[in-house]
């Protein structure tokens, strides 16, 4: 996000691929490997497909305020949210699968009936988040591919197109973690020479705790706690430990 120039039907469209791609994903599974551990704690492959589909339906509800003109929340509470994952993290792949399906379409739909007005609307999103309305389709995008590196079946960071990995890591770097008093102050460096000062840093020009250095797919990796750092560089220290993204 940041200085990135916003298209909200470029986003739609990427998130369509990438659902595309999931889905690709999903089909090769059955049932059992539904039951197994995620790569997040504590959450079965059933639960990051659940958790995926009702997040489809949440992010319509924030397109559907900004069309409207109506606050409608994006989940109706913390605990109806974590029921609804867990209620439907236990159903079998073809349930999964149509829900995905049906639920992206729900998400394209509500994308394709707002008007130019309503992208420049303000939204709420969880926590009491705001953000334009133009900016949701990116989000859910992140959604889709980082949850897609969740599942533990061999689609890795690397695996997704430079283009997100470059603008996740704008995204995270540059805004999500910059100023938070719980995240060391970084220099994040790309090795193609973009860089961030980013946590306790945050967009000041005060000192910095430590570089860290490397491929823009490592360190999205490293920063979104969907890899250890390795070969990240530190130069000389040792990786500093981040607290979780949310």
């Amino acid at each position: 996000m940041n200085d990135h120039v916003i298209d909200h039907v470029q986003d739609t469209a990427a998130v369509q691929e990438a659902t595309g791609r999931l889905l690709a994903t999903v089909r090769k599974l059955d049932d059992a490997a539904l039951r197994e551990p995620s790569r997040l704690p504590g959450w079965s492959r059933g639960h990051v497909l659940a958790h995926l589909a009702r997040n489809a339906d949440a992010m319509v509800n924030v397109l559907t305020s900004a069309r409207t003109g109506t606050h409608i929340p994006m989940y109706a509470s913390a605990e109806i949210r974590a029921a609804d994952i867990e209620r439907d993290a236990q159903r079998p792949l073809a349930a999964h699968i149509e829900d995905l399906l049906a639920s992206a379409d729900r998400f394209n739909t509500a994308a394709a009936a707002l008007h130019p007005e309503a992208w420049q609307r303000t939204v709420e999103l969880r926590g009491g988040v705001t953000d334009l309305a133009e900016r949701v389709p990116f989000r859910r995008l992140i959604e889709v591919e980082l949850h897609h590196v969740d599942l533990g079946t061999g689609c890795e960071i690397e695996d997704l197109p430079d283009s997100f990995v470059d603008r996740d890591l704008e995204y995270v770097a540059g805004e999500r973690f910059a100023g938070r008093p719980d995240v060391p102050a970084l220099e994040i460096r790309t090795d193609d020479g973009r860089a961030w000062r980013t946590g306790r840093a945050g967009r000041t020009d005060g000192g910095v705790e430590a570089v860290v250095s490397g491929p823009a797919a490592a360190l999205l990796g490293w920063l979104t706690g969907r890899s250890d750092g390795a070969g990240l560089d530190a130069h000389g220290s040792a990786l500093p430990d981040l607290p979780p993204l949310g």
